[in-house]
């Protein structure tokens, strides 16, 4: 029997109706409706003008359209302490709810295991979202030095700038007392670029520590005019494009010295990842994750990445993640050398 047209009609209208129902938990995306319309703050822990700074912005650019509900998102610096002050907010004051994300400072992790003063975070209690790059610091002399190889500054003094409490100052120092060199520690730079007007002032001759990849973005003048030498790099392997630059390991003479030589240099695996804060629900979290991986292929993201000369070699948040707790949780008694060794740096 055919049914009448008012009645088809009415077929149709309550079966469109019950698929509107269906499908619409289906279609819900709680993370999507949390953020849409959302700012999220990128705060980067250092002063404007550096390779942190600059892949934070670069980051804040493209990332929001990668994130459910594409929010928007604006980078904020926050320099104090080496790094401490922004990861100190990001544990204690930024809210829990994924509307903050942090470009790390490398060292965060072992000044945490070393227990620097003026830590109030966890690193492990961060979620990672993801590294951008593997790139080795590396510690490097000013042309007017004279000073060309790492060899030179055992019989050479080499005065060296670095803000106090970050990783040029313990790698000078380290340097100084377990491979015999002489570097002269100049502290008091708020940050890295005034280090860089300092050497072109002569008021130091050297860094104590820049990523690798900073100086390919930032001054790339620089090395094609070679006003700076790479010295030594840090890292647990040598860079390609360092083939001939000795390992910071490498400058150790006992296995105990180069354990600790490689618990301060395996920070560089992650030198600069992003992560938020502790708390943040565990499908926003992914969703953050998930739109980090696919900046990280965007070509948008990577034309313009290549277009400053940055360095893109990416890695997960998952395994930024082991990563940094492995450094976190690094054995005591390494600690403790390392406590024993840069003494009242530590305090």
């Amino acid at each position: 029997m055919i049914a009448s047209p008012a009645r088809l009609a009415s077929t149709i209208a309550s079966l469109a109706l019950l698929a509107g129902f269906s499908a619409s938990p289906a279609q819900a995306d709680p993370v999507a409706d949390f953020y849409r319309g959302k700012t999220i703050n990128l705060v980067v822990g250092t002063s404007a003008g550096n390779d942190y700074d600059f892949r934070g912005r670069l980051i804040a650019r493209h990332l929001g359209r990668h994130i459910p509900g594409e929010p928007t998102i604006v980078a904020q610096n926050m320099p104090g302490a080496g790094g401490i002050k922004a990861a100190n907010y990001m544990a204690a004051i930024a809210p829990k709810d994924g509307t903050t994300v942090h470009m790390i400072m490398t060292n965060m992790m072992a000044s945490q295991a070393m227990h620097l003063p003026g830590i109030e975070f966890d690193t492990r209690q961060f979620r990672w979202i993801g590294n951008t790059t593997s790139t080795p610091n590396v510690i490097n002399s000013w042309h007017t030095s004279g000073i060309t190889k790492i060899e030179e500054v055992k019989t050479k003094e080499l005065v060296v700038g670095a803000p106090k409490g970050t990783a040029g100052v313990i790698y000078a120092t380290l340097l100084n007392k377990l491979a015999g060199m002489k570097f002269r520690i100049v502290t008091g730079y708020p940050g890295g670029n005034e280090v860089n007007i300092a050497m072109e002032r002569g008021e130091v001759l050297g860094r104590g520590s820049n990523s690798w990849a900073s100086w390919k973005s930032t001054k790339p003048q620089w090395l094609s005019e070679k006003r700076i030498f790479i010295l030594a790099q840090v890292g647990l392997k040598r860079d390609p494009e360092l083939a001939d630059v000795p390992l910071l390991i490498e400058l150790a003479s006992n296995d105990r010295d180069r354990k600790l030589m490689t618990f301060v240099s395996a920070e560089t695996a992650i030198s600069r990842a992003l992560v938020t804060t502790p708390g943040v629900p565990a499908e926003r979290v992914t969703a953050l994750r998930r739109a980090f991986d696919a900046t990280m292929k965007d070509p948008q993201f990577l034309a313009e990445a290549d277009k400053a000369k940055m360095d893109i070699s990416a890695m997960t948040g998952e395994d930024s993640q082991v990563i940094a707790d492995q450094i976190a949780n690094t054995p005591a008694d390494v600690v403790a050398y390392a406590q024993e060794i840069l003494g009242d740096l530590l305090r």
